[in-house]
């Protein structure tokens, strides 16, 4: 058997897998679930639903990627976060109906656009749960967001000269006000692990002997995505960071916007 044949013999192979492992079932007189054999990210069978609409189909995800999303704490309503969205989506012709994602298809291009639906809604999932760049630029947009909101005044990336010589990069500087409240530096960290606790704790170790004698240094720590250790939240006490857990980050609001 030559190299083609035995690719051609895969793809069929991949084929009637897929036509195996597709199932259906009837919900009402309108809808139609269609099984997958594509896992989400809780490893469950992909489930998509189609119904017969202006001599084609609409199939739509019923916003269970939207709404997964959502309860398991990614907030999707910052405009960033709403455009990758909508970027993602049109890079395969999804669109959103209120949060569901949707496709229309005519009887001959059926297949090309739930195949198109199903890549969109793992490429959704991969964009806001598996590419930490973007999930650690996302969380840093939080932080932005949630300084405006409550009026606190900042400047944002900072780089100060620490003892050793080295330049260290600090996300917000909240400068000393009238009410005697000093210099306080504020750093979102997204996976708040061990050895980004002690990339902190080293940059402000070396630059807190340059800075005004009061200054107070703040680790603002995303709980949402992962739940920090006590020795993470420890270290940061020892070196007078305070540690400021996302999901508790209305404790801090009063001192960093006086």
């Amino acid at each position: 058997m030559t190299t083609l044949q035995e690719i051609e013999k895969l793809l069929g192979d991949y084929r009637a897998w897929l036509k195996d492992k597709t199932t259906l079932r009837e919900i009402d007189q309108s809808w139609i679930e269609i099984t997958t054999p594509f896992l989400d990210r809780h490893n469950d069978a992909l489930q998509i639903y189609a119904r017969a609409e202006n001599g084609g189909y609409v199939l739509t995800d019923d916003s269970y990627t939207v709404h997964d999303l959502e309860t398991s704490g990614c907030n999707l309503s910052t405009e960033k976060r709403k455009d990758l969205l909508k970027m993602t989506l049109n890079g395969f012709g999804v669109k959103m109906n209120n949060e569901a994602l949707e496709v229309h298809a005519s009887p001959e291009n059926f297949p090309a656009r739930k195949h198109n639906l199903i890549q969109a809604i793992l490429a959704v999932n991969d964009l806001f749960y598996l590419a930490s760049p973007i999930v650690e630029s996302l969380f840093f947009e939080d932080v932005v967001a949630w300084l405006e909101a409550n009026d606190i005044r900042y400047t944002p990336k900072v780089k100060f000269t620490g003892m050793s010589g080295f330049d260290h990069l600090f996300d917000f500087v909240i400068p000393k006000s009238a009410r005697k409240q000093p210099e306080r530096i504020v750093q979102a960290i997204n996976r708040p692990t061990r050895d980004s606790a002690e990339s902190f704790i080293y940059a402000w170790s070396d630059t807190r002997e340059v800075r005004p004698p009061d200054s107070k240094a703040y680790a603002v720590l995303n709980d949402i995505e992962q739940s920090i250790s006590g020795g993470v939240l420890d270290a940061f006490r020892n070196y007078q960071i305070q540690p400021v857990p996302w999901s508790h980050r209305g404790e801090v609001v009063t001192e960093l916007a006086a």
